[in-house]
């Protein structure tokens, strides 16, 4: 069965986006029409399911290595709040619980986990929050 650490370690993003959209597509278009796709099997619907979980974490780990980019450019926490569309307190308390959950993965994936140096410097590029002025 699929599940989406399983899938986290088969695709990238592009590769799992474009299964999901296979699966997802040929789920719309199945119907009882001689020339239809036929209907999801069980497991092909479960791995849809868990390609959309897939997604929504690589990209929400992407986003977070981006506003580590941000930072390090000198964009404030109201900037970059507001390129997400949220408050500069939301952002950096997000930011904040993806230090604190990439500090406690197991360091044997290659591309996820920081180490104490790791999770240090995070934090000391992420800084406190805006003075409320900003």
């Amino acid at each position: 069965m699929h599940t989406p650490d399983t899938l986290e370690k088969l695709h990238t993003l592009r590769t799992a986006v474009a299964r999901h959209d296979e699966l997802a597509t040929r789920h719309a278009l199945a119907c009882d029409e001689p020339d239809a796709p036929a209907a999801l099997t069980r497991q092909q619907a479960l791995e849809l399911l868990a390609l959309g979980e897939v997604i929504a974490r690589k990209a929400a780990y992407g986003r977070q290595l981006v506003v580590r980019s941000a930072r390090a450019a000198g964009a404030s926490w109201s900037q970059i709040g507001a390129a997400l569309g949220s408050s500069k307190q939301a952002a950096w308390e997000a930011h904040h619980r993806w230090i604190d959950e990439q500090a406690r993965r197991d360091l044997g994936d290659a591309h996820l986990g920081l180490t104490p140096e790791e999770e240090a410097a995070a934090r000391a590029l992420a800084g406190p929050p805006d003075p409320a002025g900003d």
